[in-house]
């Protein structure tokens, strides 16, 4: 296979082989430049079940919450000081600029670092029941294994909102890096490791459909399931839990409407249309891929995209100068090609974009392309999810309007609003039928901000102290303080 890196799963706190192997590619040269483990059904079931002999053993389950959170801390640290490597991995690994990479690590380890310090401030609840010899209370108790299912982009963001409620509550966890460039999750787990957390607490491995994915979240021993990616996959791991009847939330995807009006100023807000469908190269389930402009500044807004888009440095995603880099996989830039073909055939006008830049042949760049599809308002681009680089413009008079097509989705995941008119953003807010609304700005996250969406976005939230709660179930407790002898149950008084 040549002499490349090779990774490694981490099951029970040892660094295993897969059943398999495969090759991961750089998608910036289009060549293979590491070995991935494939864990298979045997590998998968071993982790799980490492999970959960750690979950009941005394030296995870008897730890303090505060020592918890210590172990936690001690990740966000590692993560902090190896936010370099871990970003030249996944640039590599995914295509993702390295400006980008190293940004989201860093910013990562502020996520489990808030996770760490909610690990002693779950807290349980008095009930003022109404038996007066009674006293009942509510404990917080942890949920029991996790199974955790991630995308390759941005994984250890989406990774940290996952294991860090979940491992703050108390839980354990296998965590499932995707098929698709999976080195950065794998080359964290050497943290994960370092850190100290007790054999079986925390383990990372990546495979393949039914040896890997079906098995663990099928699996009896699992509890909680939180997934990560396509409304396709989601359905599949639903009908998994009716093996094992394990709580599951759907992080999905998206077709976010980012609506512009009149009096907004031109010059503040094209910057946030830009990183909301150009940054990560589109690819992020929260792109604000259909942008929704009133009719008046439409000519003038188009002409600013196109020379925005036009003016984006593609280069080698290693480059710290570069602004832009290649798609992850083939099969999404074969996507995107389709879908804009299909676009233009159907009467979508292409305002720039809309092919490979020259001098990549052979590798899975695309170029920024921006289509009016105002005429031609169910046209792929405009309907389907594509996680790339593609701005479909449309085209409304009035408030109304631009509720209506915002809300013609089956996605709900985000939205943004631009304008000056605090009274119309309000009532957008209320109207745009989506998890996330971005108010003149878009794609910014918090570890306090909860965020998921509706429909076939997804069910459930992630982030903010709610979703550490989600990894725990109320303990109810009864305890009778009358010194009297307990009522016979079959003489009536």
């Amino acid at each position: 296979m040549g002499d490349f890196p090779v990774f490694r799963n981490y099951i029970d706190g040892s660094f295993v082989e897969g059943s398999s192997t495969f090759e991961s590619i750089n998608p910036s040269t289009g060549e293979t430049w590491a070995i991935m483990p494939a864990a298979g059904a045997a590998d998968t079931a071993r982790a799980v079940e490492a999970a959960n002999r750690a979950f009941l053993s005394r030296e995870w389950a008897g730890l303090t919450p505060t020592a918890r959170g210590k172990l936690l801390y001690r990740l966000a640290d590692l993560l902090a000081e190896n936010a370099q490597d871990l970003a030249e991995i996944e640039t590599i690994d995914t295509g993702k600029i390295i400006r980008e990479t190293k940004g989201q690590v860093g910013y990562t380890a502020d996520y489990v670092r808030y996770f760490a310090g909610l690990a002693d401030k779950i807290e349980g609840s008095h009930l003022p029941i109404d038996k007066e010899e009674l006293e009942v209370y509510l404990r917080r108790e942890p949920i029991g294994v996790v199974a955790a299912i991630v995308p390759w982009n941005s994984q250890l963001f989406l990774a940290a909102v996952k294991f860090g409620p979940a491992l703050a509550a108390g839980c354990t966890i296998v965590l499932k890096a995707s098929e698709d460039a999976p080195g950065p999750l794998l080359k964290f787990a050497e943290l994960v490791d370092e850190a100290g957390f007790p054999p079986g607490v925390f383990n990372v491995i990546t495979g393949f459909g039914e040896e890997c994915g079906q098995v663990l979240t099928s699996h009896p021993d699992v509890a909680r399931i939180a997934f990560t990616g396509g409304p396709g996959t989601a359905r599949q791991i639903v009908q998994n839990s009716a093996e094992n009847l394990a709580y599951t939330t759907l992080e999905l995807g998206g077709k976010s409407p980012v609506i512009v009006f009149d009096d907004v100023n031109l010059d503040s807000m094209i910057n946030g249309v830009v990183a909301g469908i150009f940054g990560a190269a589109g690819q992020s389930c929260v792109a604000g891929s259909r942008l929704l402009v009133q009719r008046r500044v439409k000519d003038e807004l188009i002409g600013r995209l196109k020379a925005k888009a036009e003016d984006i440095l593609i280069g080698d995603p290693s480059d710290p100068a570069t602004e832009y880099g290649p798609l992850a996989t083939k099969a999404q830039i074969d996507k995107v090609e389709r879908v804009v073909e299909s676009s233009i055939a159907a009467g979508a006008i292409l305002i720039t974009g809309g092919a490979r830049p020259e001098g990549y042949q052979g590798k899975q760049y695309y170029l920024p392309t921006i289509l009016d599809c105002s005429n031609v308002k169910d046209a792929d681009s405009v309907t389907e999810e594509l996680f790339g680089p593609v701005l479909s413009v449309l085209t409304f008079d009035t408030e109304d309007e631009a509720i209506a097509m915002a809300n013609s989705t089956n996605f709900g995941l985000a939205g943004g609003v631009f304008t000056n008119n605090l009274a119309r953003a309000h009532r957008m807010i209320r109207a745009v039928r989506s998890g996330i609304i971005w108010v003149n700005t878009y794609r910014v996250v918090s570890p306090i901000a909860p965020f998921g969406g509706f429909g076939e976005s997804g069910l459930g939230r992630e982030g903010g102290m709610e979703s550490v709660l989600d990894y725990t179930r109320a303990k109810t407790v009864w305890i009778n303080t009358s010194d009297a002898p307990i009522p016979d149950p079959f003489k009536m008084r």
